[in-house]
């Protein structure tokens, strides 16, 4: 008999989509609760959330790297994947994983990656990006969360003055280290 149980986000099913994204070379990152976890938000969530860059190419390489990870992906799952469906919702694998190709109050994802956190090789989008996101969704779970957010926002700026760092930070900086050498 199925087990139909599905167990809530753990930071190890965040490790396996970075090390099968990396892999494939997938542009993407953690969005949403489980975003706001991997920044230490003390919450639980019962899926992945991802926003990935919304072209054929990324999402080619999306569907090779959730296959490889032991994701069912049908025919029908892989089109809307590849077509970057704004939403694709996944049950079909280890664990469940929503890919949100256009969430709610996020003006692109080249917008939102210019102020992506990295923070132990996870690409994760900024708590502002997942506050302003959560509100413009106008979900009754999702507004209840965001008092507690906004005030995690508030404490992990104070706490992280200085790290950890966005993704233009981290690139202007290689790229200033490749001019010294």
């Amino acid at each position: 008999m199925e087990n139909n149980f599905r167990s809530y986000f753990q930071p190890q099913q965040a490790q396996e989509v970075a090390t099968a994204f990396a892999k494939h070379r997938v542009e993407y990152m953690f969005i949403g609760k489980s975003g706001a976890i991997l920044l230490g938000y003390p919450a639980s969530t019962q899926d992945v959330d991802l926003f990935p860059k919304k072209t054929e190419e990324n999402g080619q390489r999306i569907v090779s790297a959730l296959m490889e990870i032991g994701f069912d992906i049908t025919k029908e799952i892989g089109r809307k994947i590849i077509r970057g469906n704004d939403f694709v919702q996944i049950k079909t694998g280890p664990f469940d994983l929503d890919l949100i190709f256009a969430p709610d109050g996020i003006e692109s994802f080249e917008t939102a990656r210019e102020r992506m956190i990295v923070v132990e090789n996870f690409p994760v989008a900024n708590l502002q990006d997942i506050i302003a996101s959560k509100k413009a969704s106008n979900r009754e779970k999702d507004l209840n969360d965001l008092p507690l957010l906004e005030d995690f926002r508030e404490e992990f700026e104070r706490r992280n003055i200085n790290e950890p760092k966005t993704a233009l930070e981290i690139a202007l900086e290689k790229i200033d280290r490749s001019k010294r050498e």
